[in-house]
């Protein structure tokens, strides 16, 4: 996952801690809203699926803890960043503890810093950069079928900082420290036909200590939500269309621990920087052929709400295609009419 940062100048307003005056900042989480929307429990065939997400973020306005816009005077420009992740799945054939072993690694292509660290003199500490970003991995990833009502994932995942990072450097493309996620993905068919469906995913972040700092960023929850409805484009059902509305929210829930050098002060407790929080809906598409094993996406989510960080609107598109093992039967002529 990554991040371009084009800011002019300073971003974030002082507020005073213990009578002085001082800059703060925010140590994002790893895990950025926009993976899932619909399909969030859907298991994949057995074989290996290959994904390809491009996802966009921009924001042109900064909020700060009570989600009013900081109109610092001389502050200009937009935060964003580009991300191109390249997702590998392994479904075996047979079944495990009645589900399916679905683990899988995300190689990502980054134009700018992984995370954002976001202080009073500068929106990041190193962010111009670009290249082979961080890395995750699931290893433990498990599908089942409740029934033909309800698909549901579950698994734990990490972030391996294989992105390049120095503290205090101008081209950094990695977050510079390991995390951990708790996920699981839900669908449920609200119809007969599956054709109508609503699905939930979550991820909950355990972090650890950045590399050349004391500091531990806080641990992070998001939720990233769906409801979905398919259209047949060809009677046959060779060809389909999914629309429907989405969204994510995303939360700090806990203190990041360590010291926030500013200038050339010994710093403030990172347990004093403000929470932050978003909340976005938005659209997506997808174009399915079924017996092609091909899906296409589109999604757009708008930030309507967003605290201490910047409010803006993601953009992802891309497919994935399975790669059957092992290849399906062919379908039996029918038999000749008497």
């Amino acid at each position: 996952m990554s991040f371009r940062i084009k800011f002019a100048i300073s971003v974030f307003a002082c507020i005073f801690l213990a009578g002085v005056s001082c800059a703060w900042a925010q140590q994002k989480g790893q895990w950025v809203p926009g993976q899932f929307g619909l399909n969030a429990g859907a298991i994949p065939a057995p074989g290996v699926t290959y994904a390809n997400l491009a996802l966009n973020y921009s924001a042109s306005q900064l909020n700060g803890p009570n989600g009013n816009s900081l109109n610092v005077p001389g502050v200009t420009g937009t935060y964003s960043f580009w991300v191109d992740e390249n997702i590998a799945y392994f479904v075996p054939e047979h079944k495990i503890l009645g589900g399916y072993y679905m683990p899988y690694i995300d190689l990502n292509y980054a134009t700018g810093s992984l995370v954002a660290d976001i202080t009073g003199t500068n929106l990041s500490t190193g962010g111009g950069g670009s290249g082979f970003a961080d890395t995750y991995v699931q290893p433990l990833n498990m599908g089942w079928h409740f029934g033909k009502r309800v698909d549901f994932t579950a698994g734990y995942g990490f972030f391996a900082p294989t992105g390049r990072f120095t503290q205090g450097a101008s081209n950094n493309v990695g977050s510079g420290y390991w995390g951990n996620a708790i996920t699981s993905g839900t669908t449920l068919y609200i119809t007969k036909n599956q054709a109508t469906t609503a699905n939930l995913t979550t991820a909950w972040e355990i972090h650890g200590e950045k590399h050349g700092t004391d500091i531990t960023p806080g641990q992070t929850f998001t939720d990233e939500w769906g409801f979905g409805q398919v259209l047949p484009l060809k009677k046959d059902l060779s060809q389909l269309a999914q629309i429907g509305f989405v969204g994510y929210d995303q939360w700090q829930v806990s203190h990041s621990s360590g010291t926030l050098p500013v200038g050339g002060t010994p710093g403030i407790p990172e347990s004093l920087i403000p929470f932050y929080s978003v909340h976005a809906v938005g659209v997506q598409v997808n174009f399915i052929l079924p017996a092609k094993n091909l899906l296409a996406f589109l999604k757009y989510y708008d930030e309507y709400r967003a605290l201490a960080r910047p409010e803006g609107r993601t953009i992802a598109f891309g497919f994935s295609y399975t790669f059957r093992i092992p290849k399906p039967a062919p379908p039996k002529p029918a038999a000749p009419k008497p």
